[in-house]
């Protein structure tokens, strides 16, 4: 398999690959859901860890219809992602967040290298949250949620006709995992011992 720096194309994942996100990310998810039964957010933050990938909008319809067991309209889906992007605005434009390691890479190869982000989380603060943190200047895009990973993937690769061969994706999630395999590129599995464990994926320890 090719060395990162023989990839044309790298697409960063960005929760638990660039910033330290993940914690508090679950405090968003139990502020904004503080009206419900503590036992049941648990259960959504349970969920929200093992999919990492997934944007809000899925974790959301996820906990009234398989947690909560009830209907739910796209208003009130729309409703809570306001809110927990509200919260997130306030808490994750610390720079002390950002992942040192990953960072020094990004910073020393992003003029030879072609970099974008693709994440779960929203696309408006997915992009405030990088121009606060100083580091969209090192991406060619940002893109986040709704639209489904895969799918951004799929449309960054058809749009630039890039080789699939030029291309890898950095995540720390199956979804990132899924997301790569569907689109027939190469994954590289970063800050999650599960993906390590992996006999058929490539990962990297420390850049």
């Amino acid at each position: 398999m090719p060395e990162l720096t023989d990839f044309k194309v790298v697409l960063w994942d960005f929760d638990g690959v660039i910033l330290d996100s993940m914690p508090i990310r679950e405090l968003g998810f139990r502020k904004v859901l503080e009206e419900y039964s503590e036992d049941k957010v648990e259960l959504l933050i349970t969920y929200h860890n093992k999919n990492g990938g997934l944007s809000r909008y899925n974790k959301f319809d996820y906990f009234f219809r398989n947690i909560l067991e009830t209907a739910i309209d796209d208003k009130r889906i729309q409703e809570l992602a306001r809110n927990f992007s509200t919260e997130m605005k306030k808490l994750l434009t610390d720079k002390s967040l950002l992942i040192k390691d990953s960072l020094s890479y990004i910073k020393s190869y992003f003029s030879t290298q072609e970099f974008h982000i693709v994440s779960g989380s929203d696309n408006f603060e997915l992009n405030f949250l990088a121009k606060e943190l100083e580091i969209n200047q090192y991406f060619r895009s940002i893109n986040g949620s709704p639209t489904p990973k895969k799918q951004i993937v799929n449309k960054l690769i058809i749009n630039n006709t890039w080789g699939l061969d030029e291309v890898c994706l950095i995540g720390d999630s199956f979804n990132d995992l899924e997301a790569a395999h569907n689109n027939g590129i190469t994954f590289i599995g970063y800050n999650n011992l599960q993906l390590r464990n992996r006999s058929n994926v490539k990962y990297i320890d420390s850049f």
